[in-house]
C-alpha cells in the first residue's frame, strides 16, 4: 500500500502544477516509463529518481512521506457544505474501518481555546485557516489513519485544500441545497447564512463559489435521501480500493 501512497500524492502534486506526464519526466530527468510505474505505485523505487521527482515537483521527500506510518496509512477526508452529512456518514464509516474519527473543527476549537465564533471574531477567516493549517500538520504527523470531516470552507484556502489532495483520500459529500438548508435548519445553525433575508438564495451563492474546490475530490457521493449506512459503505469500498 506504501508505494500506492506514495504514486496517488506524486500524481495530484503534478495534477495541482498543471504538468504532463512528459513534461515532468523530463523536467526530473527520468524516463517516462519509470514515472508512471511511479504513480500507478509498482516497480522497484530507486530513492535517487524519487528525490529528483520530488525536486522537479518542488516538494520535500519529509512532505511525500508526511503521515505515512509503517504501514502506510491514510486518512479519509470528508469535504462538503455544513449538512452534506460529514459528521453522521464519518462515524458510520470510520465505525466499518475501524478508524477513529475526527471533527476538524473540534480539533481547531481545542487548539485555539476558543469557540469557533470567536475565532472567526478574532482573527476573520484567515486566522481559522492558519489554524486549520497547523491542525492538519500535526493530524497527519502523528501517522495516524483516520477519517477526517473538515469545515466548508476549508477548500477555499488553496494551500490547505491542495495539501490535503496530496496526503489523503479525498471525497467530497453533495447535496441539493434544498437538503443542505433543511439539515442546518434542524440542527439549529444557519452559519454561515445569517444575516441575510434570503438564505436558500445565500446558501446556492456559497455553494456556487465553492464548487470548483470541492469538485477536485477524488470522489463524489451526493448524499439526497440515501441512508447513511449505504453512504458509509461506498466510501468503504472507494477507500479500499485505490
Amino acid at each position: 500500500m506504501l508505494l500506492s501512497v506514495l504514486g496517488s500524492r506524486l500524481k495530484q502534486r503534478r495534477k495541482d502544477l498543471a504538468l504532463t506526464q512528459q513534461n515532468l519526466a523530463q523536467k526530473a530527468g527520468v524516463s517516462l516509463r519509470f514515472l508512471a510505474q511511479l504513480e500507478a505505485g509498482k516497480g522497484n523505487i530507486s530513492v535517487q529518481r524519487l528525490a529528483n521527482v520530488c525536486f522537479a515537483l518542488n516538494l520535500s521527500l519529509s512532505d511525500l512521506f508526511l503521515g505515512i506510518g509503517a504501514k502506510g496509512s491514510l486518512c479519509l477526508t470528508l469535504v462538503g457544505m455544513r449538512g452534506a452529512g460529514k459528521s453522521t456518514v464519518g462515524r458510520y464509516t470510520s465505525e466499518l474501518l475501524g478508524l477513529r474519527f475526527v471533527e476538524l473543527d473540534e480539533l481547531i476549537v481545542d487548539s485555539a481555546q476558543m469557540p469557533l465564533s470567536e475565532i472567526f471574531s478574532f482573527g476573520g477567516e484567515e486566522f481559522y485557516h492558519e489554524l486549520n493549517g497547523r491542525v492538519l500538520k500535526q493530524i497527519f504527523e502523528q501517522g495516524e489513519s483516520v477519517v477526517l470531516a473538515t469545515g466548508g470552507s476549508m477548500v477555499m484556502h488553496l494551500e490547505n485544500w491542495s495539501f490535503l489532495r496530496q496526503s489523503s483520500k479525498t471525497v467530497w459529500l453533495k447535496a441539493s441545497p434544498e437538503s443542505h438548508l433543511s439539515r442546518v435548519r434542524n440542527q439549529g445553525d444557519l452559519r454561515p447564512m445569517q444575516g441575510h433575508d434570503n438564505a436558500l438564495s445565500e446558501l446556492k451563492n456559497i455553494l456556487s463559489q465553492r464548487q470548483p474546490q470541492y469538485a477536485q475530490a477524488q470522489f463524489h457521493l451526493c448524499t439526497d435521501a440515501q441512508n447513511p449506512e449505504d453512504l458509509s459503505s461506498r466510501l468503504v469500498e472507494f477507500y479500499r480500493a485505490l
